[in-house]
């Protein structure tokens, strides 16, 4: 086994919803089961703003450069208005949550990135995704197929995967590796990745997530289940693993990287980690990383929430997404 480990036709809802962040209202968009689609409206003094703000810019975004069309979101509501229409100019953020993410643990991502006019896209897993790497695998290329989707394949893409959710975008990875032509230019469109809390190391690290995840109170009892399973499973589980393993270290994205980590997470081989953006380094990938002494398993803005913050807000400056509907410049907490 290598060293290192990421634990990381759609069944269309046709639920929508309108909510409120900071005041102003956004919509709800349940995609499919796991898939949730979030945007704040695009008001039609809003529009007018933006395209004179537009027809001024001179400076280079990391989003569309020509003047946004916005375009209807589609929803069941038919009296829905254009007014509740999702410019395709925004960037969008691709959030990978962890397992058993609550909602209104989700929901503080979501705001922050609504807030700085992106669009969110959530993407949720499954525990049976990562014990059937196939199925993992086929969840993978259902996210693809929806960043595909009209409304979506023009989008800059900025990632964020948390712990499981890094083991969902590396099989979202291996399905672009796949060489597919219409899976093609994901790479180009990802502007950002960041990773919270991976479980980064061996099999063992793996086991231990599911434990501490799933029944804390049978930590042990899972993890030694987990270990059984893995190997009386080899072929379709850790070979799989190691195939995701070498995808993730040969990401063919290489936009600038972000990892968050603590050196007390169990689940965590954080001097693996250090090899792993070494190696990104030497590729030519910028990576910049945050590492805490203490803190909690894909709860590190929570138990450090200032300076959580601040690296992030560093860390979207440097990315120069300078739209005035796109700008995340000046994160505030």
């Amino acid at each position: 086994m290598g060293n290192l480990a990421l634990f990381t036709g759609l069944c269309r809802s046709d639920a929508t919803v309108s909510e409120q962040v900071n005041k102003a209202r956004f919509i709800t968009n349940r995609i499919s089961e796991g898939i949730t689609y979030y945007y704040t409206p695009f008001l039609e003094a809003e529009e007018q703003t933006l395209f004179a703000a537009e027809d001024s810019q001179t400076s280079t975004a990391l989003c569309p450069n020509s003047s946004p069309s916005p375009s209807a979101l589609p929803v069941s509501d038919s009296s829905q208005n254009q007014s509740d229409s999702s410019s395709t100019s925004r960037p969008l953020l691709l959030f990978f949550s962890w397992l058993g993410a609550r909602p209104a643990a989700v929901g503080k991502y979501r705001d922050l990135y609504l807030d700085r006019g992106m669009d969110v896209l959530l993407v949720q897993s499954k525990v049976t995704h990562f014990l059937w790497p196939r199925w993992g695998l086929d969840y993978g290329m259902e996210v693809l197929k929806v960043l595909e989707q009209p409304r979506f394949s023009e989008r800059a893409v900025l990632v964020h995967a948390t712990s499981i959710g890094g083991f969902t975008f590396t099989q979202t990875l291996i399905n672009v590796a796949g060489g597919r032509k219409q899976h093609a230019g994901l790479d180009q469109r990802v502007i950002g990745h960041i990773y919270d809390s991976l479980v980064f190391g061996t099999l063992e690290h793996m086991a231990i997530g599911l434990g501490k995840t799933l029944v804390p109170r049978l930590e042990n009892f899972v993890k030694n289940a987990a270990m059984l399973y893995f190997w009386l499973f080899k072929k379709h589980t850790a070979d799989i693993y190691d195939s995701g393993i070498q995808a993730f270290y040969d990401n063919p994205i290489t936009a600038p990287a972000l990892f968050y980590s603590s050196e007390n997470d169990a689940m965590c081989d954080t001097a693996g980690m250090e090899k792993l953006i070494d190696h990104w380094r030497m590729r030519g990938v910028t990576v910049e990383s945050r590492k805490w002494k203490v803190s909690k398993h894909a709860a590190h803005m929570r138990c450090h929430p200032e300076d959580y913050l601040s690296t992030l807000e560093k860390y979207l400056q440097s990315l120069v997404i300078s739209s005035s509907r796109a700008n995340v410049r000046g994160l505030n907490a």
